[in-house]
Order: C-alpha cells, then sequence, then structure tokens
C-alpha cells in the first residue's frame, strides 16, 4: 500500500451527498478510523445546477463541524482542511470549521484569471483570502480567532503543534 511505501494518504467524504445515510458515515468514520490517514478531508456537499444533484439540498455546516470535531479527537495529529464549500454556504464556515478543529486553509494558487474554470460548484466562496495575494488577510482572519499560519508545505508532521 501507498502507506507502508511512506506515503502520506488522504482520504475524505462530502456531508450531505445525495442519499448519504447515517449508516454512510458512520461506515466512514469507522473506515478513517482504522486507515488512519494524514489528511481527511471532509466538507459540505453543494449541489450543481449542470448535474444530476441540481435539485438535491445541500450539506450542512453544523454536521460538517461536528464530524471535523470527531475526527480531530480520533486522530489528533491529522491535517483536516477548512474547506471552501463551509465557506460558501455560510459566511462564517470556514472559521467554524477552524474552531471545530481543522488545522489547514488551502490557497488558491491558480492564476485570478483561471479560477473560474475550477469551480466544482455554484456560488464557490472567495473573500480574497483564500488566494497566494490575499496571505495577510488570510493572516488576520486566523489570528482573530486565536490562529497563525504555517507558509511552508503543508506536509503531515507528527511534532508539529497545531491550533
Amino acid at each position: 500500500s501507498l502507506k507502508e511505501c511512506g506515503y502520506q494518504t488522504g482520504t475524505g467524504f462530502m456531508v450531505g451527498s445525495p442519499y448519504q445515510t447515517v449508516d454512510n458515515i458512520v461506515e466512514d468514520i469507522l473506515f478513517i478510523e482504522e486507515f488512519h490517514p494524514e489528511m481527511i478531508g471532509i466538507g459540505p456537499f453543494i449541489h450543481h445546477g449542470a448535474t444530476p444533484f441540481a435539485d438535491m439540498p445541500d450539506g450542512s455546516v453544523e454536521m460538517t463541524c461536528r464530524l471535523i470535531s470527531i475526527f480531530r479527537l480520533m486522530n489528533p495529529r491529522a491535517l483536516i482542511p477548512a474547506t471552501t464549500a463551509l465557506a460558501s454556504l455560510e459566511p462564517e464556515g470556514r472559521r467554524k470549521g477552524i474552531q471545530a478543529g481543522a488545522n489547514v486553509v488551502m490557497p488558491n494558487l491558480s492564476p485570478e484569471g483561471r479560477r473560474k474554470y475550477y469551480s466544482i460548484y455554484e456560488g464557490k466562496a472567495f473573500s480574497g483570502a483564500e488566494g497566494a495575494e490575499g496571505l495577510a488577510a488570510l493572516r488576520n482572519e486566523l489570528n482573530a480567532i486565536g490562529c497563525d499560519i504555517a507558509i511552508d508545505r503543508g506536509d503531515y508532521d507528527d511534532k508539529r503543534k497545531y491550533c
């Protein structure tokens, strides 16, 4: 397996995906507990008008944050992103994700003029802090909730102290 070869691994799912049940979420939690990945990426499902799921309801910021907290308790050193999807559903969504236990904000490093081509759902949040050009705004946003940012590569480090 990749883990046995020394590679970092990650897994995750969209919270509130169409037809997802509580049993599915429990199965995902148990899988992630057994797999013990270095990164756990979860975010709320957001419908897209050009897909068969256009009329499906979006996932929940509240449930996503609860699950972030569960995964933080299960794996204190995991890299857990506060996704843009959280901020897209609720203006304070990313902050709530970080306060629930997320410790990663992944900037959009693609050129500003190309970002519209990478939208996987309509209404994707963009405050300016998500892009590399918004590093100062991101630092201020995180400092306001008692966190700081690291600008290194972001590899899993089981010795780093996270916010």
